[in-house]
């Protein structure tokens, strides 16, 4: 709640402090005493618009704070956490209005800007009077007014949940269906890339292999001569290495019949013989084995054109070529399942477009009934607000596209008069017929989303016995909430759980308004004196009392 509110230079305020409590807090006083001026400045917390009109004559800038105990509101902190807004329990918000248009904010002690304070502003206060009635004024509030009415938030939250689900889900389609073009394209493109790896059925190490079987293939002729005149040359021709071998061997022989001494020299002849021989050996074999197959070295050039062709395409290297197929395979596999994630996608958007429908007519249903009730409910607390004629409805209209509050929309219309159709309430109803229309709906729903409630001459057009019942209502709404309530009617007044007397009075030459706590007899003779008369007579003091008395009851 609203626990302190400091106003310095802002209009005829110079300086005033004060300290409010819970349950039902009234102000009174004359008209022109400044009462206004308090709602003004609360204005100014809410994210109001700052005008230099506002300061104080001789003032460079005016400033307003107020504490809030939000100590009992973790919904409040919750939120307040969300923005970023660190508060242990009590929050402080200052705004600063400056003549050169330099307005300030700061909230919890920073430095913040206005936007964020409009925003926290929602969760704190509502004012309801001649110049503000936040809530009722905007349309988009009367359905969730209606479905806490109705008892039905925990159905509208279950709504939203599938809402938000189905939002999802088709967004998911969406894009899938979106995409579905450029994955196809793309899927054809890699399958056929796919198909084309696998079937050249590459092997790691073939193309080695092949390099060197084309290169004998490509050079049989001459390796096959050169072969064959080195076997005839070592053995095969009449003057033959190894046939002159022999003849040097002879010779050998001879010489070591007449010098032993040459015996090993010998011996070496016959092993360079004996590895003669098997060279030759070695070459007639490898020429009997060469033959020309320029079939066999087509084949093989086509196979190294194939390889360098899906290297040039994929990989530097057959190794890579491999891994491409392996990763374009997995990647197949994952657009050939958006079909099947397509069709479980349509699926269970059409379950949850079945299943929002079936939720949104319920809820439409129910809706229907609480808004049957809440009309007869209105009326008869108008009536007893001095309001007998007035006539209130709630107006749905079917959206084309469900929302995340429904299948419909939801807006209160309202007749002060007899033979007048009912219209929006921005249209036709003023100040102080939308704060009784307020506090009607406090009395039927007294649940409120913010602590803090402030009725500006609520009372505006009312007299005799329907004053006492507005009091009475009034302090039936503080019971739940706090209420800050500004009124002319001493019936009211009665039943403050704590009165303000705001006046104004002139101090060396000028003036100053101040608000002071009542109580005991000091409060009688604010009573008396609002009862009427110019003169307070020992009767209307007595009539004071006994009218505060009755209140307390």
């Amino acid at each position: 709640m609203l626990t302190d509110l400091s106003i310095k230079n802002i209009a005829i305020i110079d300086s005033l402090t004060v300290s409010f409590r819970g349950g039902l807090n009234i102000l009174t006083g004359e008209t022109g005493a400044g009462k206004s001026i308090i709602i003004d400045a609360v204005n100014l917390i809410l994210g109001g618009r700052g005008s230099a009109d506002l300061i104080r004559a001789g003032a460079e800038e005016g400033v307003v704070e107020a504490i809030f105990d939000l100590s009992g509101r973790p919904s409040i902190l919750a939120e307040l956490d969300k923005i970023g807004i660190e508060c242990d329990g009590e929050l402080l918000i200052k705004r600063v209005v400056s003549r050169s248009g330099k307005n300030r904010v700061f909230i919890g002690g920073g430095l913040s800007t206005i936007s964020i304070l409009a925003e926290i502003s929602r969760l704190l206060i509502n004012i309801y009077g001649q110049h503000e009635a936040q809530t009722l004024l905007r349309q988009e509030n009367h359905l969730l007014l209606l479905d806490g009415y109705g008892g039905l938030l925990e159905l509208r939250r279950e709504f939203a949940t599938l809402h938000d689900e189905c939002r999802q889900v088709g967004g998911k389609l969406k894009t899938l269906e979106e995409d579905e073009r450029d994955a196809a394209h793309r899927l054809d493109l890699i399958s056929f890339q796919s198909d084309e790896i696998a079937s050249a059925a590459l092997i790691v190490g073939e193309e080695e292999d092949l390099d060197r079987e084309r290169s004998l293939l490509s050079h049989g002729e001459k390796l096959l001569q050169n072969s064959q005149e080195a076997y005839a040359e070592l053995y095969g021709a009449d003057d033959a290495v190894l046939g002159r071998l022999s003849q040097v061997k002879r010779r050998l022989a001879e010489m070591i019949a007449i010098d032993p001494a040459l015996e090993n020299t010998l011996a070496s002849l016959d092993a360079a013989s004996i590895q003669l021989e098997d060279v030759a050996l070695a070459l007639r074999t490898y020429a009997a084995r060469i033959e020309a197959d320029p079939e066999r070295l087509q084949v093989v050039e086509d196979r190294l054109e194939l390889i360098q062709r899906l290297k040039k395409k994929y990989a530097p290297h057959i190794q890579g070529v491999l891994a491409y197929k392996e990763t374009i395979d997995r990647e197949m596999e994952e657009l050939m399942s958006r079909e099947e994630d397509r069709d479980g996608l349509q699926k269970r958007l059409e379950e949850l477009t079945d299943a929002l429908r079936v939720k949104g007519e319920g809820l439409y249903s129910k809706r229907t009934a609480a808004a049957k009730l809440l009309e007869s409910a209105m009326e008869k607390e108008l009536s007893e607000l001095a309001m007998k004629n007035a006539r209130f409805q709630v107006a749905f209209e079917r959206l084309p596209q469900a929302k995340s509050t429904g299948l419909e929309r939801a807006e209160f219309l309202f007749s002060p008069n007899p033979g007048e159709t009912p219209k929006p309430l921005a249209k036709i109803a003023s100040g102080g017929e939308l704060s009784r229309l307020m506090l009607a709906l406090k009395q039927l729903h007294p649940e409120s989303d913010v602590p803090t409630l402030i009725f500006d001459e609520v009372d505006t057009g009312i007299g005799g016995a329907t004053s006492a019942l507005v009091g009475e209502k009034l302090k039936r709404v503080a019971a739940a909430q706090q209420v800050l309530c500004i009124t002319h009617l001493p019936q009211v007044a009665a039943y403050a759980d704590l009165h303000f007397k705001v006046e104004k009075k002139v101090e060396s030459g000028r003036t100053v308004t101040s608000a002071v706590p009542l109580a005991n007899d000091d409060r009688v003779v604010e009573v008396a004196r609002m009862l009427g008369g110019i003169k307070i007579t020992d009767t209307t003091l007595e009539h004071a009392r006994e009218m505060i008395a009755e209140a307390v009851r």
